[in-house]
Parts: C-alpha cells; sequence; structure tokens
C-alpha cells in the first residue's frame, strides 16, 4: 500500500512540473517520507488501571475524556486493559499514551518502561493521599484485632494492587504478621472489578478476610448490604492515584493535556459535573519524586519490581 501511495505522489509531481502553468521542476528522488494514513490508532490514548468494571471506569472517565479532547483539540480515545497485568504490557508496548493507575503500578512502569509521572488527583476525601483497609463480615465473632487474623482466609485484589494489597499488607507487617501466616492467600479472578468482588467474596463467606482500598465499599452499597461488613483496620496513608505518560510522549501535547487537567475547578459548574463523576476535587502537578515512600515499602514487603 505504501509503495502504491509512493507512486502515485510522484506520477502527481511529475505532472505538475510538465504543466503549463509552471515551470518544470527537478524532483530529487533520493529525499521522501513514507505516506502516512491517518486512522483510530493516531488518537491519544488514555487508560484507566482496572480497580473496578469496565462500566464503572467509562462512568468515571468517558466526561473527563471528552473534556479533554474538547479544550485540546486531540482525538482521545479510552482504551480499557482487563487485568492490571495487561494495562502494564500495554504500556510497555506503547498502546497507552496516559495512563491513570494506583502508585504501586505506577512505580513498577516507571521501574519497566520510563514512565513518568505528571499529575496526581485530590480525592473525593480532599486528600491526594489514601489508605487500605483489612475487612471481614460483621459477624464474625473470631476475628476482632489484627492478630485474630493469623491462620484465616485471605484475599486481596491483586498482587499490584496499592488499596486491595500494598498498602493494607503493610498493616500487617508492622504487626508482624506476614504472608506465611494465612492459611490462604488469594486474588480476585477475572477482569475488571477485582475490588468489588473482594468485598463480595467476604460479604459471602467464601474468604474470612479481604483487602480493600478505602472508598470500594460505596461502590457496591447498591448490591449488598454494606452494613455486614467491618473493618478491622485501615493502613497508613501513602500516594494516591497518578497520571503519566510513556516515556517518549510529544513534550508539547504533554504539556497541553496537563494544562487542561489542572484548569479543572469545582468552582465551575461544568467541570464540577466531570469532576464529580471522576469522583475528583482537582488535579494538581505531582512528580516522580513524591512516589519514594511507595519504594520503601514495596522493599519492606521484598517485592521485586521485574516480577
Amino acid at each position: 500500500m505504501r509503495n502504491l501511495l509512493y507512486c502515485f505522489v510522484v506520477v502527481c509531481v511529475v505532472w505538475a512540473g510538465c504543466s503549463n502553468d509552471s515551470s518544470p521542476q527537478k524532483v530529487d528522488l533520493s529525499k521522501r517520507e513514507p505516506a502516512r494514513i491517518m486512522d483510530a490508532d493516531d488518537a491519544i490514548t488514555y487508560a484507566y488501571l482496572p480497580q473496578y468494571s469496565h462500566s464503572v471506569s467509562y462512568e468515571r472517565h468517558h466526561l473527563l475524556v471528552k473534556y479533554l479532547e474538547k479544550e485540546t483539540g486531540y482525538r482521545i480515545r479510552q482504551v480499557f486493559p482487563d487485568t492490571f497485568d495487561e494495562h502494564m504490557r500495554m504500556v510497555g508496548q506503547g498502546k497507552v499514551d496516559i495512563s491513570f493507575s494506583n502508585p504501586y503500578v505506577y512505580v513498577k512502569m516507571a521501574h519497566r518502561y520510563g514512565e513518568k509521572a505528571f499529575a496526581q488527583v485530590i480525592e473525593s476525601s480532599g486528600d491526594k493521599n489514601f489508605r487500605g483497609e483489612i475487612i471481614c463480615r460483621s459477624d464474625n465473632t473470631a476475628i476482632k484485632t489484627l492478630e485474630d487474623c493469623r491462620g484465616k482466609r485471605l484475599i486481596a485484589v491483586d498482587t499490584t494492587s496499592a488499596g486491595g494489597y500494598l498498602y493494607p499488607m503493610s498493616k500487617f507487617y508492622d504487626h508482624g504478621i506476614t504472608r506465611r501466616d494465612f492459611s490462604e492467600i488469594e486474588f480476585a479472578p477475572g477482569p475488571g472489578g477485582k475490588q468489588e468482588k473482594v468485598v463480595l467474596a467476604v460479604y459471602a463467606g467464601q474468604f474470612d478476610i479481604g483487602l480493600i482500598r478505602e472508598g470500594a465499599l460505596g461502590v457496591v452499597a447498591n448490591k449488598i448490604d454494606t452494613g455486614k461488613i467491618r473493618v478491622v483496620a485501615y493502613s497508613r496513608y501513602y500516594p494516591g492515584w497518578v497520571y503519566s505518560a510513556r516515556k517518549d510522549m510529544n513534550p508539547e501535547v504533554l504539556k497541553k493535556i496537563e494544562d487542561v487537567l489542572f484548569r479543572l475547578s469545582p468552582d465551575t459548574p461544568e467541570h464540577r459535573v466531570i469532576l464529580q463523576k471522576a469522583h475528583f476535587l482537582r488535579v494538581v502537578p505531582s512528580r516522580d519524586m513524591e512516589f519514594e515512600s511507595v519504594r520503601k515499602l514495596i522493599n519492606v514487603l521484598g517485592i521485586d519490581l521485574d516480577k
């Protein structure tokens, strides 16, 4: 196809040089560029790490994506990786330009692929940091303290989840409880919606305890009686969700996207709707150095960023 396009261009140039309306022009065939056809792949791709189901990811971010398109003039397409690992693979393959991910996944992508943080969100709580929760059924009388979790069946979101694994697991480690102290550790199966799946598994009694991020219970409030779920303990607060860009992204394009994101204000009615849908208060500048506490935690837990 490229050869046909090139031949067509050459014929047009030669024809134009031989017309009566202009003088003959010399054509240097040694200088040429491949023809480029615009298609869907030319859109800037935007991916929300699938902590929730795809429908929730779309519902929360589709107005934001439309806003970015309108204000930047770029075509922006939201893509939906099925799993955390697939999200990272797509970043490594250059298939995701703008990534919205948890800080643990960001640190892994920065380590493996040179991903660069450029923004964080101020969450509905008013903070850009968040924490994890250790939950059980409220009628589980065998679990009242962290120490009671020893020997129990545990389900977590994903090995690369910050709020649904890394942060709450650090709470156990702070109290001398390690992975070996649980009778079973499983991770939520299937694509997307893993936070919900952890809550539902604990609710159904399939597991004694679950690890989720703070706020995840609200996502399933229309499915179950969340009063039957009790928070055993909270982790400390750590850095929150982050916007990052692939390492070779055009700096001018990225700067325009940054400026548009940072202009979002809850004081503007149109922006307020977008922010409320996304569960943000604002988007603020951020840089890689702000995630050093996450890197230290990864080292404490003995996690290999290359695995």
